[in-house]
């Protein structure tokens, strides 16, 4: 593996993308998914170019926050979070990605509250329904929204979702679309709120053009710029 070189071949398929979609690349963040990376790993990327990470898990983001692991780069938190460890993650990234539920969207605005800041975040919506998955239905997603708006220590960013597995391109196409046309549908809801949904967190190693094509502005890769995965540990955060 070559992580310079694969980082460069995401950066230019993905202006290719943008360009295609008649979208400014800048305008599309490659958050470098870091999960399982050493410490070492995640500093090579980052002098190669990454200037965002996204974190799966609490356990790992605390010992490479740690480490300084990140130093020069963005941190997100892309990963399940459990409502017992927000105070692990809040104010330690600069965007949570994975606030699945209204319980976990409140205990992260009530750390913020006693840490006297304002946390982003966006709300993860399961487009498909799935039971393996959590997140908001589609349906769920403009009350949370609102909620949202009422709580002072999160400032709500935008959506993010997971797809179903794509088994060849273009599967995820409709999802990513559909997360697009629920943004459009919760800002026009909420225009008597100051709500600035402009983050669109979808796409990842296996479909993330699809993504960038309707409309994302954060695609989550990992194996794209890192190769498979080194084994996962077997404790849980």
């Amino acid at each position: 593996m070559d992580l310079r070189e694969n980082i460069a071949k995401v950066r230019s398929d993905l202006e290719a993308a943008a360009r295609a979609a008649g979208r400014d690349p800048s305008g599309i963040t490659l958050l470098a998914a870091t999960k399982t990376q050493s410490s070492d790993t995640i500093r090579a990327a980052i002098a190669a170019g990454i200037t965002a990470c996204g974190e799966n898990r609490v356990q790992e983001l605390t010992a490479h926050l740690a480490d300084n692991a990140y130093e020069g780069a963005a941190v997100h938190f892309i990963g399940h979070l459990q409502t017992n460890k927000v105070k692990y993650v809040v104010g330690r990234v600069e965007l949570i990605h994975s606030i699945s539920s209204e319980k976990l969207l409140r205990a992260v605005a009530a750390q913020a509250d006693k840490l006297g800041i304002v946390q982003d975040v966006l709300l993860e919506v399961n487009l498909a329904g799935e039971d393996s998955k959590s997140g908001f239905s589609p349906q769920e997603a403009l009350s949370a929204a609102r909620l949202a708006a009422e709580l002072t220590g999160v400032r709500l960013r935008g959506l993010m979702c997971i797809p179903p597995a794509a088994a060849q391109p273009g599967d995820n196409l409709p999802y990513f679309k559909k997360l697009c046309r629920l943004t459009v549908d919760i800002t026009r809801e909420m225009l008597d709120n100051t709500i600035d949904m402009d983050v669109l967190s979808m796409g990842m190693s296996g479909d993330w053009p699809d993504a960038v094509a309707a409309g994302s502005t954060c695609i989550r890769v990992g194996s794209a710029l890192f190769g498979p995965r080194p084994p996962v540990s077997t404790r849980k955060d």
